[in-house]
Parts: structure tokens; C-alpha cells; sequence
């Protein structure tokens, strides 16, 4: 008798376990959730954004292994780097890099991070080249691998300084125009 008793408390609390546990997330609920990020004038809703991102991270930490996974997290970085949550971004950014290295995302998560979390939030100059030079290290061949060395280009430069690095080298692409001159 107590051992029945023992395997029914033990059923009891199992089932009582699964149905508090957290609701499997599906695709069609990430894309219900995507649907509510943006108001009417398509400006980020930003009460609403921070659970869209953790959703999107529910979904990966649910399914690791789906082949949308990577891309899921990349949405959640955007919104934290929209949020200027710098400490997510960061993290999110090095977790598609090291569960996803081999996708497209990890070399565009290293692009983010150097660019808008280290060089413009945090304005560390040193980090966001040490994210441009792994993209050419670890993913020369990637679609944003010129991009990193351009970047790398006009590190801690002003914006002004920058244009005019640009008309030089655009100056210099170009052919010399020959003059023709008429002799009388």
C-alpha cells in the first residue's frame, strides 16, 4: 500500500511539473511575437521589444538544434543593440559565434558587436578592431569580411576625416582626364 501511494504522489508531482513548466515555443509564436515589435509609425515598440528578444532566446535554448536557431539569436541581438543594452548584446553576440560558427550570423554578430555595441556605444575603439579583425581571421571569405577591413580603415576617425579619406581614394581610382591642347 505505501508503495503505490509513493508511485501515485510521484505521477501526481511529475504531471504537476509538466504542466507548470514552460509552453514549448513554436515559429508561428516567434512570428506572432515579431508582429507586435514595431507601432504604427514602424518605430520599435520598446515596452514590448525586450520580450520579443527573450522569446526569440526561449525558442533557441528550446531548440538548439533547429537550423533557424542562429538567426533567431541575431534577431535578439538587433533588438538589445536598438535598446542600447550593451551587456545583452555583447553576450548574444559571442552566443551565436560560439553555438553557431559555422553559420552566416556569426561573422554579421562580430560586424554588430564592433560596430555599433564596441565602437559606437561603448566607444572602445580597441574591442570593436579586435571584432573586425577575427571577421578577417576566422571568415575571410564571408560576405562582410571587406566590410571589417574598410572598418578597420577608419577606426577612431571623425566623420569629416573619414570623407576625406574617401574622396582621396576615390580620386585616385579614377583616371587623370588628358587635356588636349590646340597648337595655332
Amino acid at each position: 500500500m505505501k508503495k503505490s501511494l509513493n508511485i501515485m504522489i510521484a505521477v501526481v508531482l511529475a504531471f504537476g511539473m509538466i504542466a507548470c513548466g514552460e509552453k514549448k515555443l513554436t515559429k508561428e509564436d516567434l512570428e506572432a511575437a515579431e508582429a507586435t515589435l514595431f507601432d504604427e509609425n514602424q518605430s520599435i515598440n520598446k515596452d514590448v521589444a525586450p520580450k520579443v528578444a527573450e522569446k526569440y532566446c526561449r525558442y533557441v535554448e528550446q531548440n538548439p538544434d533547429d537550423s533557424t536557431a542562429a538567426i533567431w539569436l541575431y534577431h535578439a541581438l538587433e533588438i538589445n543593440v536598438l535598446l542600447n543594452n550593451t551587456d545583452k548584446s555583447i553576450e548574444l553576440g559571442n552566443q551565436i559565434v560560439s553555438q553557431y560558427p559555422h553559420s552566416k550570423w556569426a561573422p554579421m554578430s562580430l560586424l554588430v558587436m564592433g560596430s555599433y555595441v564596441y565602437h559606437d556605444m561603448l566607444n572602445d575603439t580597441a574591442q570593436a578592431h579586435a571584432m573586425f579583425q577575427r571577421i578577417i581571421d576566422e571568415y575571410p571569405e564571408s560576405d562582410v569580411a571587406d566590410d571589417a577591413r574598410e572598418s578597420i580603415k577608419y577606426l577612431g576617425l571623425t566623420p569629416e576625416e573619414i570623407m576625406t579619406l574617401m574622396l582621396m581614394s576615390q580620386m585616385k581610382e579614377e583616371d587623370p582626364v588628358d587635356i588636349e591642347v590646340e597648337d595655332d
